[in-house]
């Protein structure tokens, strides 16, 4: 369960969260417009089909990617953020940024969860503005920046630093007074194909944080090097990946494609959770175990 404004969001069950891009360079857009006009095209339709949250961001962080100031990521994302609170009061708005101001001036403005790829590492204001804001914050992992992180990432055991990582974030949030953390392992962050199946089959092991869980693996480089795709054509990949991580302990798939996402999480509430989630965690043990 996390809180926002007066607002309770139960994540008992697995939730799909909208990435809406309000950037003119992401690495997969689908022909979608980066206006405000055709971006509440998209989060109407993601909406309608079964989003819980719609994650705005004004800044591309793939890779080898510059970092953009706030007042240029603020005019990207401000006049989206009214115009969806406006026209869908009842959604929960998440702001995907790194820069504390934007931060702030987005929460004040109408959304409802900070989005930080960079868990407070970009800006050091981000973690005391989180606890002045008392909003619901997304921690992910990432080795290096965008510019820097997929230049030869290195890790003696990917899964173990990055727990390490999240638990020593979550540690500082908690001091702070931050209470509602959500944490995102980072996949495609300063990590090879490698590193990034590693720690999707260890991803049953942060529930020991006892934090929700998201996701992102939306057409992904792992899934376009490992199929030899384009992210055009990296769907049917990444709905195969977000059953593993919901088998995984997945709390919110963040994802460009809702539709199929809700689907994916209708089959695996089917299955059972917990038979499934057994199964998978022994299977990795025992891979473990041999070697």
């Amino acid at each position: 369960m996390i809180h926002s404004k007066g607002r309770h969001l139960d994540l008992t069950d697995p939730i799909v969260m909208g990435i809406l891009n309000a950037t003119p360079d992401s690495f997969y857009n689908k022909g979608r417009e980066s206006d405000v006009e055709g971006l509440l095209r998209v989060a109407e339709k993601m909406l309608k089909d079964g989003a819980t949250i719609l994650d705005i961001g004004g800044a591309s962080t793939k890779p080898g990617q510059e970092l953009i100031s706030p007042e240029e990521e603020l005019k990207r994302i401000i006049p989206v953020v009214i115009a969806v609170r406006k026209s869908f009061p009842d959604a929960w708005l998440s702001i995907d940024t790194y820069n504390s101001a934007v931060a702030f001036e987005a929460i004040i403005t109408g959304a409802d969860i900070v989005n930080d790829v960079s868990s407070g590492s970009f800006d050091t204001k981000m973690l005391p503005t989180m606890a002045i804001l008392k909003a619901p914050y997304i921690a992910m992992h990432m080795q290096g920046t965008p510019k820097t992180m997929q230049v030869a990432p290195m890790y003696n055991d990917v899964a173990a630093e990055v727990f390490e990582y999240l638990n020593n974030v979550c540690s500082r949030c908690a001091s702070l007074g931050i209470q509602d953390i959500i944490i995102d392992p980072g996949f495609g962050f300063g990590k090879t194909m490698e590193h990034n199946f590693q720690l999707l089959g260890s991803l049953y092991k942060f529930q020991e944080l006892h934090r929700p869980i998201l996701a992102g693996l939306s057409r992904k480089s792992m899934i376009c090097k490992a199929l030899k795709v384009n992210p055009e054509h990296a769907l049917n990949g990444t709905t195969a990946l977000n059953m593993v991580a919901l088998q995984q302990g997945a709390n919110i798939l963040r994802v460009h494609d809702v539709k199929e996402a809700i689907e994916t999480i209708k089959l695996y509430k089917l299955l059972g959770n917990a038979p499934t989630l057994t199964c998978v965690t022994a299977r990795n043990e025992a891979a473990s175990r041999n070697g």
